[in-house]
């Protein structure tokens, strides 16, 4: 294989890295806004407990984003 084909293979598996950790991103996001959705309404209907729980799960998938994010950064 020369130089220059692997050159454009590594750039088309970078860019569908890139592809999969903009969609893992944007799903975490979705998730944790629907946890914290799911945490003040539980709250309302007094089930304190899994209302923290639920905060907990939305913190750890914006944190997994946040991880993601630094990733697709470092891909360049």
């Amino acid at each position: 294989m020369l130089a220059r084909d692997m050159m454009a293979d590594n750039k088309e598996q970078a860019l569908r890295l890139q592809k999969k950790l903009e969609h893992w991103i944007e799903h975490n996001n979705e998730h944790a806004e629907s946890f914290w959705k799911a945490a003040r309404e539980a709250e309302e209907i007094g089930l304190v407990e899994v209302s923290r729980r639920l905060r907990e799960a939305a913190k750890s998938m914006e944190e997994i984003a946040a991880v993601l994010e630094i990733a697709m950064d470092d891909l360049g």
